[in-house]
């Protein structure tokens, strides 16, 4: 396992974070003179500014791996405000949609369904009375569920599915508007245990229920989306709305899955895996290194990371049952050939097709592309070619309802 927050405690803290930060001075400068040939870089059609970014990502994550996620901890109170596009309102629990092996696993890990914050963005993040007010009979939406490993990101302006979300709303005719719940984040020692397995689907699911029973937006009008760890999610929150058929919530119109992390057990390993192939070309390497996961199974046995399948419904140890996944919707599933993840991404694909009609999923895989290459502006062109595949993914299906 890497070496996670060594440096959390105080004094150490601040002098690592400074030393950290002006290393970035040489760090910098270095990157850029051992990639300056095409040849050199982790993909020669990569221009050298990527190269450059993909390594300083990889580079400021280690740094909030090894110290502590205060820099990127968001209060749910300030999600939305006045001028930033968004709008803040608040979700009610929903206890009795927490059923089956879900409701096990929460009583192991002690968790409840709360009270959460939720962003608009789009056509409704423009007013607080625009956020609130009853879904028209014709209204459609995009659920999107952000990544960050189960443990970082939020909904809020600064993290990169708000990117997500405006450039799907900006590209897709017909879906004006994006909503994100902020779902809880796991944490592990050397912190206070918190948000473990399955609070995430917990809330995912409050989320939903917000969208269909409160706001009174049609399933048949919503597209669940989610990238990374939110892939893992939006897929786990749509077939656990299938296999328990709540009569108020049918599942959704449709998913979509950005470069779903799958493999929480890291079952996919070896010289030939894309874990190992693709360790230059990917920026995601303290994320899949074992304190996440470990936060996010809290008091579950190491084991269910491996054998759990809302967990690692992509690993290869999981004991695939025909059937499991069956009776997904239009399925969406992105990829990037330049992700560590990919194995994952490719076994959770073929466990779809097993299950369901072949023209249920539709998958698709950019060359020299990396994690989640659509939640930022300097993946190009393979971002702008994402968003135009997605629109017209949702034209192929969204009229026939």
């Amino acid at each position: 396992m890497l070496p996670y927050f060594q440096y959390s405690r105080e004094p150490i803290k601040s002098i690592y974070l400074i030393c950290f930060f002006l290393s970035f001075l040489v760090r910098i400068p270095f990157w850029a003179l051992t990639n300056l040939l095409p040849s050199w870089r982790p993909r020669r059609s990569w221009p050298l500014s990527r190269t450059i970014r993909v390594k300083f990502m990889r580079t400021l994550l280690g740094g909030l791996f090894q110290t502590s996620f205060d820099m990127v901890h968001v209060d749910p109170e300030k999600l939305g405000g006045t001028g930033e596009g968004i709008q803040l309102v608040w979700v009610e629990p929903t206890p009795d949609l927490v059923v089956g092996e879900i409701q096990e696993a929460a009583k192991i890990n002690n968790i409840e369904s709360v009270r959460l914050a939720g962003v608009w963005y789009g056509g409704r993040g423009k007013d607080a009375n625009a956020a609130s007010q009853p879904a028209g009979p014709d209204e459609k939406v995009f659920y999107e569920l952000h990544g960050g490993g189960w443990v970082i990101g939020n909904a809020g302006k600064k993290w990169d599915s708000a990117y997500f979300c405006e450039r799907m709303v900006e590209t897709v005719e017909g879906y004006n508007s994006a909503f994100q719940i902020e779902y809880r984040k796991s944490r592990g020692p050397p912190f206070l245990r918190q948000g473990a397995f399955p609070a995430a689907i917990i809330d995912a699911v409050a989320g939903y229920n917000y969208l269909v029973k409160v706001l009174g937006f049609k399933p048949s009008n919503i597209i669940v989306t989610g990238e990374s760890a939110g892939g893992n999610l939006a897929f786990a929150l749509v077939r656990y709305l299938n296999i328990n058929n709540f009569p108020s919530l049918p599942i959704p119109r449709a998913q979509f899955l950005l470069c779903p992390t799958a493999d929480w057990g890291r079952s996919h390993v070896g010289p030939e895996s894309a874990m190992e192939r693709n360790t230059n070309s990917d920026y995601v390497h303290w994320f899949v290194g074992g304190w996440g996961a470990n936060a996010l199974r809290g008091a579950l046995p190491e084991s269910e990371l491996i054998n759990n399948s809302w967990i690692s419904p992509g690993g290869l140890r999981m004991p695939h049952v025909k059937g499991q996944f069956a009776g997904m919707p239009p399925t969406l599933i992105m990829a990037g050939d330049a992700e560590m993840t990919l194995d994952g991404v490719t076994t959770l694909r073929d466990r779809i097709l097993a299950d369901n009609p072949a023209d249920t999923l539709t998958y698709i895989e950019y060359p020299d592309t990396t994690h989640v290459a659509m939640t930022v502006k300097w993946h190009e062109p393979q971002a702008t070619q994402g968003y135009v595949d997605l629109a017209k993914w949702v034209e192929s299906f969204d009229g026939d309802k």
